[in-house]
């Protein structure tokens, strides 16, 4: 029976394995540096893709905004201070009431058949790090 050598690792081996180990650091490093931009977190509302209002969730604290457009009436509430919700809507499919509350910049609301749409832009992009690996 033929017998193979013992296999024992040379420099070029510890080489190949710490550059490795370098680029994977580097690679964690770059996906979870995100969400460090700053700025206060702003919503926009447009219509037919046209804007038709632009505040700050905080605003809304006070008193809920309405708007009609297209036959249908929206009702947008604040939720905790930083974040928005459609509190009540008379559309047929109700989606938009079931998204829930937004909160994170790049969240959106749409109401399809009123055409609104509420997305939160600026502040911090995401406040939660990575949204999904595979692997």
């Amino acid at each position: 029976m033929k017998r193979f050598p013992e296999l024992k690792p040379n420099f070029w081996d510890v080489i190949v394995v710490l550059a490795v180990i370098a680029l994977a650091a580097l690679s964690a490093m770059t996906v979870w540096r995100g969400g460090t931009e700053t700025g206060t977190l702003t919503a926009v509302v447009t219509a037919d893709g046209q804007e038709i209002d632009r505040f700050a969730p905080a605003d809304l604290l006070d008193a809920p905004r309405t708007y009609s457009y297209n036959g249908v009436t929206l009702t947008v509430a604040a939720e905790d201070g930083n974040g928005l919700r459609v509190s009540s809507s008379d559309c047929p499919t109700q989606d938009c009431v079931r998204t829930g509350t937004i909160s994170r910049s790049g969240q959106s609301i749409v109401c399809l058949p009123a055409r609104i749409v509420i997305q939160l832009i600026g502040g911090a992009a995401d406040s939660s790090g990575v949204d999904i690996v595979i692997g």
